[in-house]
């Protein structure tokens, strides 16, 4: 699996409005043959911050930065950004979620 966060810094003016700027590429992302899953959260330390994690099966995501959406999306991202976004990218082992050995939860 391909496991990749990313964290984009916002120009102020467009805190407010980013995910719903960004909402046809994460709906046409998520819908992707591979994609794992594709979530948006904004940080707690930084109101500026917003930090994506995704994942894709092995080999799908050459399709996904192919596609006329991630470009389409790069666009519509570029002019909100303050910064270059900081990226982490990786091939792991899993296919997904696992449950953290070190807390578990009696249900």
């Amino acid at each position: 699996m391909i496991l990749i966060v990313v964290k984009f810094r916002v120009r102020p003016e467009a805190r407010d409005g980013f995910i719903d700027a960004v909402a046809d590429f994460t709906r046409n992302t998520r819908a992707e043959p591979g994609n794992l899953w594709f979530e948006w959260s904004r940080s707690v330390e930084r109101d500026d911050e917003f930090v994506l994690v995704e994942a894709f099966e092995d080999g799908a995501a050459e399709a996904h930065v192919n596609s006329d959406h991630f470009k389409a999306g790069l666009v519509t991202m570029k002019p909100l950004l303050s910064e270059t976004p900081l990226i982490v990218s990786r091939v792991v082992e899993g296919e997904g979620w696992d449950r953290m050995g070190e807390l578990t939860i009696d249900e």
